[in-house]
């Protein structure tokens, strides 16, 4: 008996929120370690990396047992990794073991990023893949917008330790939910498999994978450039209360959810991942420099909310053009070397651009990530896309 496709993405969507809230939890603490704790601004971006570092260094090998062993099992033990290091992050005695306990937390974060994704392009078909991976994809805006809705709340409230329990429980209830409801999708077999190409090295084939995932690491900049600074931004840098930069944040999580969503069903009905992958492209190079432009004023802040939804839009789309290409054997590391890559720029940016701000000011670095979206246009690879129905995962 097949399961209920749409319960089984419910259950990934909720799964990799709870994930994302724990994961991202560090980034929107920055504000908590600068003006609270009184680190420096590049020293507590260094500090909230350390997740997203743990996340990046095992996102391949995560993807090696998804292709081995399946979903179900990847995910059950990375979140429970992920929990037990959340609890220990919130009862860390000192910053060096917060670091190691975000890494940890990170580490087993990663599982879901390419347990997940398989899974839902393995149980769809390709008519309905662009559209079920955009829902799935709103899991790490919602994600994040929980942890910019709630940690800066929690931790001005009630300290680190609890802004820090509340995600971890959380990821602790998805645990059971995937335990009971997620079923590995079907694969052909191996010998036939072997017999028909299918677990030939997709990267020995030709550069498309690895053109998108070079477009994708330029793409993620102004997406965590965004993430990493807004709730700082509004409080240093607009005197807004924690409170309010913090719903903000959510918010504009909420409507980064609903593009990815559109992006997938128009990817589906233009039978094409990588053109509209381009389009966002430009509209998030424009973004990231009319905010830049106007950041002293207050018309800044609404560009921050459309830049909020303009540079998570791609994501879904890259995510889900790598899972049709890799197939069903691999899937899973072609989705790990895509998050590794995203995730290395993704660590970068709130140390280096924690600088940048300091020397020169948000207007000079928000602009200045318009640069690398404007990279992208040239290497996304459009010219000889196929379209989803030739990339049957399952």
């Amino acid at each position: 008996m097949r399961p209920n496709r749409w319960l089984l993405l419910t259950v990934a969507v909720v799964a990799q929120t709870m994930s994302t809230w724990l994961g991202n939890a560090p980034i929107f603490l920055i504000a908590h370690l600068h003006l609270d704790r009184r680190m420096t601004l590049a020293d507590a971006g260094l500090l909230a990396s350390s997740s997203l570092i743990g996340c990046m260094l095992t996102l391949i090998a995560w993807g090696a047992i998804v292709d081995r062993v399946g979903e179900r099992l990847a995910l059950l033990v990375g979140l429970s990794v992920a929990v037990v290091a959340g609890f220990g992050s919130a009862a860390a005695p000192s910053a060096g073991w917060l670091a190691a306990a975000w890494f940890a937390v990170g580490v087993g974060t990663a599982s879901i990023n390419s347990a997940s994704g398989r899974l839902i392009v393995g149980w769809f078909p390709p008519h309905q893949r662009g559209t079920a991976m955009g829902i799935r994809q709103t899991a790490l805006p919602l994600g994040s917008g929980l942890a910019a809705f709630a940690e800066p709340v929690l931790a001005s409230s009630y300290g680190l330790g609890p802004a820090l329990l509340a995600p971890s429980v959380a990821c602790a209830v998805a645990v059971v939910a995937v335990a009971v409801v997620i079923v590995d999708p079907p694969r052909v077999d191996r010998e036939v498999a072997q017999a028909t190409g299918q677990l030939d090295n997709p990267y020995r084939r030709d550069h498309t994978l690895i053109r998108i995932h070079i477009a994708s690491i330029l793409l993620v900049v102004p997406q965590f450039t965004v993430w990493t600074f807004i709730v700082v931004w509004l409080i240093d840098g607009r005197g807004w209360s924690a409170a309010a930069a913090g719903g903000l944040a959510a918010g504009t999580q909420v409507l980064g959810a609903v593009g990815r969503i559109g992006a997938g069903w128009w990817s589906d009905r233009a039978q094409s991942r990588l053109r509209p992958m381009r389009t966002v492209a430009v509209a998030a190079a424009l973004t990231m420099l009319a905010l830049g432009l106007v950041e002293p004023t207050p018309l800044a802040a609404v560009l921050m909310v459309v830049a909020t939804v303009v540079t998570v839009a791609d994501n879904g789309l890259a995510f889900t053009a790598v899972a049709e290409i890799g197939g069903p054997y691999w899937a899973g590391r072609a989705m790990g070397m895509q998050n590794t890559g995203q995730y290395l720029a993704a660590s970068i940016v709130p140390p280096a651009l924690g600088v940048l701000v300091a020397e020169r000011g948000y207007g000079v670095a928000f602009a200045a990530v318009a640069v690398f979206p404007l990279l992208a246009l040239a290497i996304i690879p459009v010219r000889g896309e196929r379209a989803p129905e030739a990339n049957s995962v399952a």
